[in-house]
């Protein structure tokens, strides 16, 4: 009797566990979320989109003989392995992507990179038509390009805010990797506001959605339902996903939208400087508690940055009220302010915190700014053609330097003349003891011309003087 008493209550206890883990388990079922509705709500608006280019017919092949029918279509691999290039005999090459749109007339978005060059440009919609696409405009910096095709009465999207996206939120994409069609994928958020070497002007949102080649310029959906980013870049080592993947926030694409249907391009604010992020040991040099902020390394000639206050060797700690963490938040920042405004910048200077105040400038084109960029070097170095910097305090523990300044590049000129180098510390010029970059500036513009003067230089800790003549 007491066997079967505990056979019983043995029964009786998987069944308790048994009920309990399945109510668990449609406790996890329904935390889950489902993408059903959204997917059937939102899917018809998504769009695949296929581009040819013309292209010039490879030398390689006018000389080839015809090696027999269907040798075109073989795989680039195969081509490679019978000494064929991997280009077409036909001369024509194409391209997939995905797009979205967002009016019922026929405006969508995508990715510039997915029509760049394009002859001809196909959007198939969800009812298997396929409509041409005119390029209303395209933004090469933010990889965004508005298109329009000819239709009235077509789905949209519901556009969202990327400003209220929350790290470890659920996302959803639509889009066509490898030209199949309105394939979703889901994921959560990763980060916000990440910023890519390549890309100073988009804040970019990391996921860890898959995304693969077909899938950019499609659309990234928040659980409501609405665009919160425009899927356009993985990292990866193999070619296809592993697991991080970023999306241009809906915010600036669509700004980026309304200048193009308003004008065909994109206006951008512009300060005129060359950054670098702070480190830890520049942190310390310049009397910050921790590194942050934007060192100002240097101010290009004739733009706003020279029209105000601002000075080399400013840390800019606070654009317009927003936080200037990382060098690499500035750009951004500056970027969606229109020309013409007024701003305030918050800067560390010499150990202090002041304002300065200046009006943001039309960023050039990638030309023009160039051609700045390049001039900058030769006009901001002074008369003894050099660019000096604040002297670190690591610089000053290492070579037991109290004060002067760094050498940080040397051009044709004086100093190359006299044999200074990248490194050196100057400590006294023309009888005169340095100790910041703004009073050496002061000293170089009174120095004599043709005539020498002392310059003490400390080389890896061995002090020497040099005479440095002015010739002009």
């Amino acid at each position: 009797m007491q066997k079967i008493s505990l056979t019983k209550s043995f029964i009786a206890l998987v069944t308790v566990i048994s009920v309990n883990f399945f109510v668990v388990s449609q406790s996890i079922a329904r935390a889950l979320p489902d993408f059903t509705e959204l997917v059937e709500e939102n899917a018809s608006a998504v769009v695949n989109i296929s581009t040819s280019q013309k292209v010039k017919t490879n030398k390689f092949y006018q000389q080839m003989p015809d090696l027999g029918p269907g040798m075109d279509e073989l795989p680039d691999i195969f081509k490679h392995f019978f000494g064929m290039p991997g280009q077409p005999r036909g001369g024509e090459r194409h391209s997939l992507g995905s797009g979205f749109l967002i009016s019922a007339d026929g405006y969508l978005l995508t990715n510039h990179h997915v029509i760049k060059g394009a002859d001809e440009i196909i959007v198939r919609l969800s009812d298997r038509r396929e409509l041409e696409a005119a390029v209303i405009g395209v933004d090469p910096r933010s990889d965004l390009a508005l298109l329009k095709i000819e239709a009235t009465g077509l789905p949209s999207v519901e556009i969202g805010s990327s400003k209220k996206l929350k790290v470890g939120e659920w996302v959803l994409a639509i889009g066509s990797p490898f030209g199949f069609d309105h394939s979703v994928t889901a994921g959560i958020v990763s980060a916000t506001g990440r910023n890519l070497p390549s890309d100073n002007y988009v804040p970019f949102i990391q996921t860890d959605v898959a995304i693969n080649p077909g899938n950019s310029g499609g659309p990234l959906f928040n659980l409501e339902g609405e665009v919160i980013g425009i899927n356009s870049q993985i990292y990866t080592r193999s070619g296809g996903f592993m697991g991080v993947s970023f999306a241009i926030p809906i915010d600036v694409a669509m700004e980026v939208a309304g200048q193009l249907k308003e004008s065909g391009t994109v206006s951008r604010g512009w300060l005129g400087v060359l950054i670098q992020d702070v480190s830890r040991d520049l942190a310390e040099s310049f009397g910050l508690d921790k590194p942050q902020g934007a060192l100002v390394a240097q101010i290009i000639p004739d733009s706003p940055a020279a029209d105000s206050d601002l000075k080399e060797g400013d840390i800019i700690i606070e654009f317009d009220g927003d936080d200037v963490v990382f060098s690499s938040d500035l750009p951004h920042l500056v970027g969606r302010v229109n020309a013409g405004t007024k701003v305030k910048l918050k800067v560390v200077r010499a150990g202090k915190e002041q304002m300065v105040s200046l009006v943001i400038g039309a960023l050039p084109d990638e030309e023009n700014l160039q051609a700045k960029r390049k001039t900058a070097p030769s006009s901001k170095a002074n008369r003894l053609g050099l660019i000096v910097e604040p002297l670190s305090q690591l610089a000053r523990k290492k070579w037991d330097v109290e004060q002067g300044v760094g050498v940080k590049q040397v051009f044709d000129g004086p100093a190359a003349t006299a044999g200074l180098r990248k490194g050196d510390v100057i400590t006294m010029l023309n009888n005169e003891w340095i100790t910041s970059v703004d009073q050496f500036n002061t000293v170089t513009e009174g120095m004599p011309v043709n005539k020498p003067v002392p310059m003490r230089i400390v080389r890896r800790g061995t002090p020497s003087f040099l005479p440095i003549r002015i010739t002009e």
